[in-house]
Order: C-alpha cells, then structure tokens, then sequence
C-alpha cells in the first residue's frame, strides 16, 4: 500500500484560476489579494483589522512587539505545543514561563496559569492545540482580574467555536498559520487579528520595516521587520477561504470517522468536543490510556511499519534542547507541569490529510485495533 500521509491540503482548479489570476497581474493593485483577504478574514471572525504575515510565527512577533514585550518581562506560554508559540517572546528577551495543560482539552491549564503570575507577567499565550479549544471563560476572566494581555494562538484551530464564538475573536489579539500542513494553506503564511486601533496601527507599522501610512517613501519611524506579505500566497488564501466551510467539514468528518471506527477499544480518547465546542480538528489525536501497555514511539513504529505516518504529540518544552539550553531544567518541570509530560508521553497524532478516503481510514483502524486489542 501507498503511505498514507500525516497532513496535508486540498487544493482545487479555483485555487489555481485564482493564483494564475494574481500572477497575470503585477501593476494596478499588486496587494489587491492580501487586502481583500486581510478585510474578509478579519469580518468572518468579527474583528476589526486582519494583517496577513509570511508566517504564525512573525504574527505572534509583531503582537508582541506592539505590546511592548521587552526584556526582564514575563509571557506565560503552554508547556506543550510547537516552539513557535512562544519563540518570539525569547526574540524580545523576555522569559517564556511554561505551564501545564489540562487533561481534557490539552490547552493551557486555567489553574496553573494563575499559580505563574508575577508582577512582570505582560501576556498570557494560549494555543488551541489541534482544534481543541481552551477554558476560555476562565482564561479571560484571568487576564481581566490580572490586566494581563491574552493571546489567543489558533494556528490550529481555524474553523473552531466555543460556545458558539468562532477560534480567532478570543483576548487581545488572535494568530493563524496557513502553513502548507494548515486546513487552509499559502504555502507558507499567517494571519493577525486585532481589534484595538492602537495596536492594529503599531504591528501594521512594525510589519513593513517601520514605517507608518503616512511616512513619505523611505522614511522609516522605526526599526522595524520585513514581514509583509505577498500576493500570490494572498491570492491562493483567499480561494481556499472561499471553500473554508467545506475544508473544515472535511477535517471535522475525519474525527467522526475515527471516533466511529475506534471506539471498540477501551481506554482511549481522541479530540475533546464537549456540547458547547465545535472541533475543526486540524489533526486527530488519540491518547492511550494508562492501561495500556504499549510505548508512543513502539506505537508510532508499528504504524509506520504498515504505511501509517503517525507522529508524536508536542514534547514538553522544558524537555527539549533549545530550552535545555537556555536554563530551563526538565526534571523541574516535570514536577512543576506533571499533565503535559503525561499526556506527551502517550499521546500520538493519526493520519489526517485533506485527501484522506474513508477506505484508508479503515485500514489505519484495522490495524490500530490489530495492535491495541492483542
């Protein structure tokens, strides 16, 4: 059998009229696509202002340098999720202060966020990991009792709702990724939403080299990053966003498929979607119980002996060398963040690429159950 890939796009013939569109025209409007993108995307979600980035990681950037995130401040980041997340808050040398996920929802742990908070606490960043959404209530009425700002990384959740308000309108300012592995792609890209005009004006500022609307040609206000975008990623964006709904439901059919096929094996939960969250599902991921004698990476192995390409959950953070190396300590944190290094250690992602059949979902539950059910 061919391998079955882990995650991957849909991309139709609108997506390449639109793309040839954008490529046949480079004079009249050469951002004509990243603006008509950036004002849909922002109105879907119910914001104000949307700036479109050449990656997630740039978008958490400019937020956090339109917050003033500086050295000696502190930002409180999940221990589990991908470095990205936090990254740019070490670009501005503050420190990143991890804490533990909860065991449902497997996003920041509302409990432990509140332990964290220090009198240098400036921004909160919680990530909706795999579609998953967060205890927004409690995490807002945190970041309120606080006047702490909140960040709301969804580069994973696109299409997501709690109760009933769409991933993307939660705390100051929310971030996307349309990475080539993302339900909607560019390629490479990302997304910004913000409501305040403030800090709409100073990341849009800090987006282009520093430079305001009305600054004349060449004269720079600030220092600031090349992180425009660009219109032939925007214009292929913007064709997938017009299909979004049936992306998502894609991505949402797959969860249904497994949960179907996988629920004959006791001790497992994939995907928490309670009554009041719609699950966009950007990856669907199972956890093995604790009865249940098999290692992740045997587990991991075993598939991809069979053309399966599983992949690992995040690891903790704390637990890998680009934080080993700057002090962070594992076995600190293991007692200090317990649920992520649990739930990392036997958790796996399953395949869930927008190409996937129904007969290859078969087979890969087929053979899950072939090695849980011994």
């Amino acid at each position: 059998m061919k391998t079955i890939p882990n995650i991957g796009p849909w991309i139709g013939d609108f997506e390449k009229e639109t793309v040839n569109k954008a490529m046949s025209d480079w004079y009249e409007n050469p951002y004509y696509y990243c603006e008509l993108f950036e004002k849909e995307f922002a109105k879907y979600h119910d914001r104000k202002y949307a700036l479109m980035t050449p990656n997630c990681t740039s978008a958490i950037h400019l937020l956090m340098l339109g917050l003033g995130i500086q050295e000696g401040d502190e930002v409180i980041g999940p221990e589990c999720t991908w470095i990205a997340s936090v990254a740019p808050a070490f670009y501005q040398k503050a420190k990143v202060v991890l804490c533990d996920i909860d065991e449902t929802t497997w996003c920041l742990d509302p409990k432990s966020v509140e332990k964290n908070i220090t009198n240098k606490t400036k921004a909160i960043v919680s990530v909706n990991l795999f579609g998953n959404m967060a205890n927004w209530n409690e995490l807002l009425k945190i970041s309120k009792k606080y006047n702490i700002p909140l960040i709301e990384d969804a580069a994973q959740s696109l299409g997501s709702t709690y109760k009933g308000i769409k991933s993307g309108k939660f705390g100051i300012g929310s971030v996307f990724s349309f990475h080539r592995t993302k339900t909607l792609t560019t390629g490479e890209g990302g997304m910004l939403l913000i409501d305040d005009d403030k800090l709409y004006k100073k990341c849009k500022m800090f987006r282009d080299h520093g430079r305001n609307d009305n600054d004349p040609m060449y004269f720079n206000s600030e220092v600031g990053y090349k992180y425009m975008p660009n219109n032939i990623s925007a214009s292929l964006g913007y064709a997938q966003f017009q299909r979004l709904d049936e992306l998502v439901s894609k991505k949402h059919w797959i969860l249904q498929q497994y949960s179907k096929r996988l629920n004959v094996i006791d001790d497992i939960t994939l995907n928490y979607e309670p009554e009041y969250v719609y699950n966009s599902a950007w990856i669907t991921t199972i956890v093995l119980g604790r009865s249940i004698q098999i290692k992740k990476q045997d587990f991991i192995d075993k598939l991809i002996s069979k053309n399966i390409m599983a992949r690992p959950f995040f690891y903790p953070l704390s637990s890998i060398p680009a934080l080993n190396k700057r002090g962070y300590i594992e076995e600190e944190h293991k007692l200090k963040n317990p649920m992520a290094y649990d739930l990392s250690s036997r958790t796996i992602n399953l395949p869930s690429p927008l190409n996937i059949t129904e007969e290859q979902i078969d087979y890969i539950c087929n053979e899950i159950k072939t090695i849980l059910m011994k």
